[in-house]
């Protein structure tokens, strides 16, 4: 049965014909902005019939979404927005800028100073040595924490036939008191993820992998640091926060007698950077990971955790600015997937309590004091 009469320009037979090749439906109805498909779903087959259905509609560039409604299963077919994609010059150009901003970072910390605006002599500080130091001790695994949890992304969107750009790293020149020479990085998927399951993967690929990657740099860059007295340590200093994580490694790899602290070295530093930035990208609000995570897990109940996570930030001063960050420009809650029906197996849960686990262990309530 069609009722309407707007066609907005749809192929609507193209788009009968391959509807009806993997979803018998029985009505449907032609309106201005999406057409609706009532159909008959074999929940053996869902995922399997819904991702060849995107697959084939995106040839033509529309994009179908799945929903229960009323007690019938609804596919809308809506137009798929065309985005602009940027060349990959561009990504290669803030790599370079953030390689060079990173090193110069790490030149500052090798060097002792904070800032570009406090040195006083910039040959002293940002000799080749320094730099080469800086480099090699500071951007480099920092760089390789943070590209390779952009990669998970990459990788598992590639592998699920999500049309994605390479990462962009956000350079920032070290000018303030406490900087790591970056914004870190990210990707920008250029397709609507079609199910709870590739949501979840695709989530959790990137904190996953750079949380592999970050805790062999960070032991050893915490084995390699000194264990100095803390009246060494120079007053007007920063100290960082620590983790339930950093403290297991502190009470497993070192031996800490009482008036002593340890005095992180670069490696360890770029370390407690990628551990961090992994767990705020899990924190389960809006379109950080651990937002993809928790919609893919939760459904609709993701809401309730995105406005606890979003409380829990605020409960810490030092998180303030993050949390109205993020209510401002993702917001709390995360949009479902395209097929909303199917559910999520047993293993990807015992990976969303995994996730959990690596989010609490890894939050520093206070990172610099």
């Amino acid at each position: 049965m069609e009722t309407g009469f707007s066609s907005y320009n749809y192929d609507i037979e193209r788009i009968k014909s391959i509807v009806g090749r993997y979803f018998p439906f029985y009505e449907f109805k032609v309106g201005i902005e999406a057409i609706a498909f009532y159909c008959r779903v074999d929940k053996d087959t869902l995922e399997e019939n819904f991702e060849s259905l995107r697959k084939s509609l995106s040839e033509y560039r529309y994009i179908p979404i799945l929903k229960y409604e009323g007690g019938e299963n609804v596919i809308y077919i809506i137009k798929k927005q065309k985005k602009r994609e940027v060349p990959i010059w561009v990504n290669v150009v803030l790599l370079i800028s953030t390689i060079v901003t990173t090193a110069l970072t790490g030149a500052l910390i090798v060097s002792g100073e904070n800032n570009l605006w406090d040195i006083k002599n910039f040959s002293a500080v940002l000799t080749l040595n320094n730099l080469i130091n800086g480099t090699v001790l500071f951007s480099l695994p920092l760089l390789t924490i943070l590209g390779v949890h952009e990669m998970g992304h990459y990788v598992i969107s590639k592998m699920h036939g999500i049309a994605t750009s390479l990462p962009f790293f956000i350079p920032v020149p070290p000018v303030f008191g406490f900087n790591i020479g970056t914004f870190g990085a990210l990707i920008s998927s250029r397709d609507p993820l079609s199910n709870r399951k590739i949501l979840f993967d695709v989530g959790i690929s990137g904190p996953l992998s750079g949380f592999i990657v970050a805790v062999p740099i960070t032991i050893f860059g915490v084995i390699t640091s000194s264990v100095v007295p803390i009246t060494d340590i120079s007053k007007g200093g920063f100290a960082l926060g620590s983790s339930l994580f950093f403290e297991a490694i502190y009470r497993t790899f070192l031996s800490i007698p009482s008036g002593y602290t340890v005095n992180l070295n670069p490696i360890a530093f770029a370390g407690w950077v990628g551990l961090l930035i992994t767990s705020i990208n899990l924190f389960p609000a809006g379109q950080l990971d651990g937002g993809h995570i928790a919609r893919a897990v939760l459904g609709d109940k993701q809401k309730y955790a995105g406005w606890l996570s979003l409380f829990v930030m605020f409960l810490f001063p030092e998180w303030w600015f993050f949390a109205i960050f993020v209510l401002l420009t993702i917001g709390a809650v995360h949009p479902p997937p395209l097929n909303d029906i199917s559910d999520i197996d047993l293993k990807r849960k015992i990976l969303f309590v995994v996730a959990i686990v690596i989010l609490v262990a890894c939050f520093v309530p206070s990172p610099i004091q």
